[in-house]
């Protein structure tokens, strides 16, 4: 009797699992459904189109920057323009291309200066490196009538997660008859964090009045890069100019950044610059 019981409790049980696989996901799906028809559910998801975006420290995005400024003729006073064309040609004509430097014309996005924000955002960096003693107080503040803004991308093609949005502010060429005196004339400016990572700038200072260790100590402070390293290179035509010192700082894995304080005589132009 009891093994009967058994035989038909096993034979039970097999119907129902039966039973249960054929029709329980369908009755499930129904359950479900009905919790979520007629129903509005709010869901966070990714903005279309927008994927995951790599954060770069300041190292990786001054190193990326400096590979693609490379590719590109760089600021330029216009006595130095034909020296600096070649000297570009020179050095860039075995480029592989894998960095690009490119306009972007699309509107800012919410994480980075707008076109009305970026002269206000350039005074202030200037008023900060005015009080670290990069640039002196006769440097006069950026004004939208005179300066053009341009918002760029620099991107690692290779590895496109890898990019940097800067604003270039260039004194505007229909100020041809201006007073130059004390002006910015070249500017990189980061797009999100408002630093100012390149500059031509004239002053009324001459070379033997620059200490350019103490320019590339406090600028790399402003900028929260860490001390520089010397750079090995003493040759004296990597400038345009006899009045420069160079400074190397880490970048990407065992990549560096050379960082560049130099001064153009006659026009007084103080600038610093980045290169690969």
């Amino acid at each position: 009797m009891k093994y009967k019981l058994k035989i038909a409790v096993f034979i039970l049980f097999a119907v129902f699992s039966m039973a249960l696989s054929i029709w329980g996901p369908e009755t499930l799906a129904r359950y479900q459904d009905r919790g979520l028809l007629n129903e509005i559910h709010a869901e966070t998801v990714e903005e279309a189109g927008v994927g995951y975006r790599y954060k770069l420290n300041i190292n990786e995005k001054l190193y990326i920057l400096s590979r693609c400024l490379s590719s590109q003729t760089i600021p330029e006073s216009e006595q130095n323009a034909l020296a600096h064309r070649t000297e570009a040609e020179n050095t860039y004509q075995d480029m592989e291309g894998s960095y690009a430097f490119i306009a972007n014309y699309r509107s800012p996005s919410d994480e980075e200066i707008t076109n009305e924000q970026i002269y206000e955002t350039c005074n202030q960096a200037l008023a900060v490196l005015k009080e670290a003693g990069i640039l002196p107080e006769e440097v006069k503040d950026v004004m939208p009538a005179s300066y053009e803004a341009t918002l760029y991308s620099a991107i690692d093609v290779l590895e496109p997660r890898n990019n940097i949005a800067v604003w270039k502010l260039s004194l505007s060429n229909s100020q041809k008859n201006a007073n130059k005196e004390n002006r910015l004339m070249d500017a990189y400016i980061g797009a999100e964090d408002g630093k100012l990572y390149e500059f031509y700038v004239r002053t009324p200072l001459v070379w033997e009045e620059i200490d350019a260790d103490a320019v590339v100590e406090g600028w790399s402070s402003y900028m929260g890069l860490g001390s520089p390293e010397p750079y090995e290179s003493e040759n004296p035509l990597l400038e345009t100019t006899p009045y420069f010192k160079k400074y190397v700082f880490p970048g990407m894995g065992d990549a560096k950044t050379v960082v560049t304080v130099g001064f153009y005589e006659g026009i007084n132009e103080l600038f610093l610059k980045i290169e690969k």
